[in-house]
């Protein structure tokens, strides 16, 4: 049985350096066996979470395809940027909807027995690490497993190369890493289920 990962980025910019690294994780999962879905939250807009809204309206379509991706997944791979010292608003949405109750799907569903890798990027000194630590504690209090080990890009304006690759060969090393233990506790996790 393959494992199925999903790989995001909390920032929808075009020239991200998270948008970067995700695609960079994604190869990476790839050339260890798993089967990748790479998602564009542009692709699933969202009003700001609004309980009043949900009541009125129920989950938006967007949230709903996003719960039904993460269902059909073993685990993620999450490239995270660093606003304010936590979270992206947009990826923060996004948890929030995707974590709701609706249609065949209790609350926190889409998250609970999942295997998450967490990477980021930034110009500054610390490559994210507060956004991924942020991330880290919102994630395990939906369930998750998330690998202990991160990977964090500091002076990402010079950490990339022409071809969208990382300069530092330690950083890809612990890129590949990385995805590779995320495919490996995604594949036991998803052993376990069909036991």
């Amino acid at each position: 049985m393959t494992p199925q990962l999903l790989v995001l980025a909390g920032s929808t910019r075009r020239d991200s350096f998270n948008r970067r690294l995700a695609r960079l994780a994604a190869r990476a999962a790839r050339e260890t066996g798993a089967a990748v879905t790479e998602v564009d939250l542009a692709d699933y807009p969202l009003p700001l979470f609004d309980q009043d809204l949900e009541a009125e309206s129920g989950l938006p379509d967007a949230a709903r395809r996003l719960q039904d991706l993460f269902m059909s997944h073993d685990g993620l791979l999450i490239a995270a940027p660093e606003y304010n010292s936590s979270v992206t608003p947009l990826l923060k949405n996004a948890i929030d909807w995707i974590s709701r109750p609706g249609g065949d799907y209790p609350g926190g569903a889409a998250f609970a027995g999942k295997v998450a890798g967490l990477v980021s990027a930034s110009p500054g000194a610390l490559g994210g690490l507060r956004g991924v630590m942020a991330l880290r504690w919102i994630l395990l209090n939906l369930g998750v497993l998330v690998i202990p080990r991160h990977v964090s890009v500091p002076s990402a304006a010079s950490a990339f190369d022409d071809e969208g690759n990382l300069v530092d060969e330690g950083r890809r090393r612990a890129l590949g890493a990385l995805a590779r233990s995320v495919v490996v506790h995604a594949q036991a996790e998803r052993e376990e289920r069909a036991r």
